[in-house]
């Protein structure tokens, strides 16, 4: 399984990270422990959306659109 994820800060709410991973879980412990360069100064995060694939490349399309302006406007819209 691949999972596509949104994330929010929980001290920073405007502050959003999208990501790709194989285990949604251990990333999302991996962001709150500052793991992740990105994403440090903004920990704690929130997990707000998740979407499994179970094909790779259609996960990192759709991780590639999300970070797109028109990705962007379209999680603002129908995701968040």
């Amino acid at each position: 399984m691949y999972f596509v994820y949104i994330i929010q800060s929980e001290n920073y709410p405007k502050q959003l990270y999208t990501g790709f991973t194989e285990n949604i879980s251990i990333r999302i412990n991996d962001h709150n422990e500052g793991k992740s360069v990105h994403t440090n100064k903004f920990k704690p995060w929130k997990l707000i959306y998740h979407c499994r694939f179970n094909d790779k490349k259609k996960a990192l399309d759709f991780e590639a659109y999300l970070k797109t302006a028109s990705g962007i406007a379209f999680r603002n819209k129908r995701l968040i």
